[in-house]
């Protein structure tokens, strides 16, 4: 085969496979076999292995996944993603409707729509083809997913008939039940904590580093908006632009309607409060719309959302059930949870048997009884909880239910903080489900990270005694863990025990995968390791912090509460914490047990920065938004020595604001008299190339804040 007989089949073969995807995924229609579409497939896929230079981005090849994103750019959107008023009254709605024909002149037409139950996308197209998927963030930018986006099979990659030349399309990215229980099967199988909800698994997918797992697990999209610059010269109305983007390939729900009375839209609402129950995939409300782009123009929007429409969202199904029993769980910092064993009972399309009761006032407020018959919603379609109970059907006898006070897995006598609720058991070093989290705790993402450790193989190793605390994972190897497995407990997201268990067991790829990540670890940065420990009340922002002020272990294990506090930021909270921590023996037994074992607990010179340290000493806070991440601004506040805040106060040096700074903090920082500087004055103080110097109006914007660099001297 020749290049140019190679280049016309690659063509071909394209062509004929977005064809046959359309007809299958948006038509319902298809026209060839799965199998003979997996051929063709494959025979593509070859045909550009063998000829690279002929691979375009929207290829169907691009679907099966196979990029890994390290991590994700965030991007500013050309058009900004306002959010909906929502509403949970039909007299809203009608007060809404009015409102809408006392504003406007002539007839108003209402597109209905469904509320899908998912994450926000803004899909890009440059000449028919996707260029670009951001995620909504804080509707004024957010981060590319391009390549995970090409993998869902509901978003077209290349475009049909006649389109404008660059225009956007918003969609909602859905995981459709049948796929969302199947990887909720397939995440108990493999031991993996399990998803409350097809929402955050949806979230939880398009922001994973393989495009091929995205692939795999089957997400969905319904397109519902177009956005461009003449959009109102192009289409008089939002209908009629849905139906040209269908026909370009879209996939745009059947199920809305173009209403011109209040009857119309409440029956539309009533009937889908009824059926969506029978959806393959999750709606939590109504959206309304004004259906003329004229009447869209005039109506305008707030700096938040679009005056043109408005949402209806479902009230939490509620059912009554007997409470049956309480658990009492406990926390990794100790906090005691009381749990109801509820009458299984139908809510939402699932089975509930647990809810949470809070802490001892919750069920004080409702005198919680042995036997009640209680009203039992979903917290925002999510979270089973009770909201009252049926005091006519309550027994004669019955007992009241008593907050424990021992711990239900050590014992010991539970204790109360000054002006908490809570209640928690001080047995932080030898209580189970305590020692348990914190090392939940040292092996998560943000902390150590170490990879193929779950939930319920932290229970496993720690039930076969092999860990009693997070040194103890560094004795591991994979002759001590090849061939365990044991049944565990699967937890939900909120940790509460869902009733089920899982078979969890350490094959030969798991047990090799765990060695590797623990000797990964080993090159953590201190700041990250600090947070790891879990100490009481430092978190990532406090550990940075307090690294970026003690260099080493030893010299923080020194320091006295009066100077940790002296911190900004830190106070006299955290710093009992920490010096609490570090004045319990077993604590410092642990750490030079982790110090032994490789961990780092200095801030080596890789981790210091190289820049010149204009910023030593002084504190920063960030405001408003900027033309790069606000991570990114910090990062650079860092590396030239600086430290980032998080509340103005006496003790903040100076502002770094952007746009649309909080008028309150504005107002603060010029009542204190700290020093405010834009984000270009700020780059061209540290850096006159980060603020285009080598240009004209670089120079200007470097001698405009020439007048500044005093300030850092």
């Amino acid at each position: 085969m020749t290049k140019e007989q190679a280049q016309q089949r690659i063509a071909t073969l394209s062509e004929e496979l977005e064809r046959h995807n359309y007809n299958y995924y948006i038509l319902a229609k298809p026209t060839i076999s799965d199998y003979e579409f997996d051929m063709m497939l494959e025979e593509l896929a070859q045909l550009e292995r063998e000829y690279p230079e002929f691979l375009l981005p929207s290829s169907p090849t691009q679907r099966v996944g196979g990029g890994i994103t390290k991590e994700f750019q965030s991007v500013r959107h050309r058009y900004p993603m306002l959010s909906l008023s929502n509403s949970y009254s039909k007299e809203d709605i009608e007060e809404f409707i009015q409102r809408i024909k006392k504003s406007v002149e002539g007839e108003v037409e209402f597109c209905c729509e469904l509320k899908f139950d998912g994450l926000s996308i803004s899909l890009q197209y440059e000449n028919g083809i996707l260029t670009r998927a951001v995620t909504r963030g804080d509707g004024t930018q957010g981060d590319d997913v391009t390549t995970n986006v090409k993998t869902i099979r509901t978003i077209p990659l290349k475009l049909h008939g006649d389109f404008p030349s660059f225009f956007e399309m918003r969609g909602e990215i859905v995981m459709p039940f049948e796929s969302f229980n199947r990887l909720n099967e397939q995440r108990a199988e493999m031991g993996d904590d399990l998803f409350a909800n097809p929402r955050n698994a949806a979230a939880g997918t398009l922001k994973l580093q393989d495009s091929k797992e995205v692939a795999h697990r089957r997400l969905d999209n319904y397109c519902y908006y177009m956005m461009m610059d003449d959009l109102e010269e192009r289409y008089q109305t939002h209908f009629e632009s849905l139906m040209a983007a269908r026909q370009w390939g879209f996939n745009i729900s059947n199920h809305f309607k173009v209403c011109r009375s209040v009857e119309e839209i409440m029956d539309f609402i009533s009937y889908w409060d009824e059926e969506r129950h029978h959806l393959p995939f999750a709606i939590d409300g109504i959206v309304l719309k004004v259906n003329s782009y004229a009447q869209q123009q005039e109506l305008g929007s707030t700096a938040k959302s679009p005056k043109w429409a408005i949402a209806y969202k479902f009230k939490a199904e509620e059912v009554e059930t007997e409470l049956l029993s309480v658990d009492f769980q406990v926390g990794r910092h100790g906090t005691i949870t009381p749990v109801a064993n509820l009458a299984p009972v139908q809510l939402a399309g699932t089975t509930v048997k647990r809810a949470t009761l809070n802490n001892e006032d919750f069920i004080r407020q409702f005198d919680l009884h042995y036997g009640d018959t209680v009203t039992v919603v979903k917290g925002g379609e999510i979270i089973p909880k009770i909201i009252g109970v049926n005091f006519d059907k309550r027994q004669a006898g019955a007992k009241p239910v008593a907050f424990v006070k021992a711990c239900p897995a050590c014992g010991s006598e539970l204790i109360q903080h000054e002006g908490e609720a809570a209640w928690y058991c001080p047995n932080a070093m030898d209580c189970p489900p305590q020692v348990k989290g914190r090392i939940e705790h040292f092996i998560s993402r943000k902390a150590m990270n170490i990879e193929s450790l779950g939930e319920g193989k932290i229970e496993l190793l720690y039930d076969e005694g092999l860990i009693r605390d997070v040194a103890d994972l560094y004795t591991l190897t994979y002759e001590k863990l090849y061939g365990l497995s044991k049944e565990t407990p699967i937890l939900d997201e909120n940790g509460i025990e869902t009733g089920k268990t899982r078979k969890v067991s350490f094959r030969e790829k798991t047990s090799q995968n765990i060695v590797e990540a623990l000797e990964k670890s080993k090159s953590v940065p201190f700041e990250r390791v600090l947070f790891a420990l879990g100490i009481r009340n430092v978190g990532e922002v406090v550990a940075k912090t307090i690294v970026a002020e003690y260099h080493d272990i030893d010299a923080l294990m020194k320091a006295s509460v009066e100077a940790l506090s002296a911190i900004n930021t830190v106070g006299e909270v955290i710093a009992l914490s920490v010096k609490s921590f570090f004045e319990d023996e077993r604590n410092l037994r642990m750490v030079e047990r982790l110090r032994e074992a490789g961990l780092q607990f200095s801030k080596t010179e890789e981790t210091r920065s190289d820049k010149p340290q204009i910023l030593a000493g002084k504190s920063l806070i960030v405001s408003g938004k900027f033309s790069i991440e606000r991570d990114a601004l910090k990062r650079i506040i860092e590396a030239y020595g600086g430290k980032n805040v998080s509340s103005i106060s006496s003790k903040t040096d100076y502002v770094v604001a952007g746009d649309n700074m909080g008028p309150e903090k504005r107002k603060k920082a010029e009542s204190l008299g700290i020093p405010i500087l834009s984000e270009a004055e700020f780059m061209a103080i540290i850096h006159e190339e980060d603020a285009g110097a080598g240009t004209e109006m670089g120079k200007s914007v470097a001698n405009d804040a020439a007048s500044q660099l005093s300030l850092f001297d």
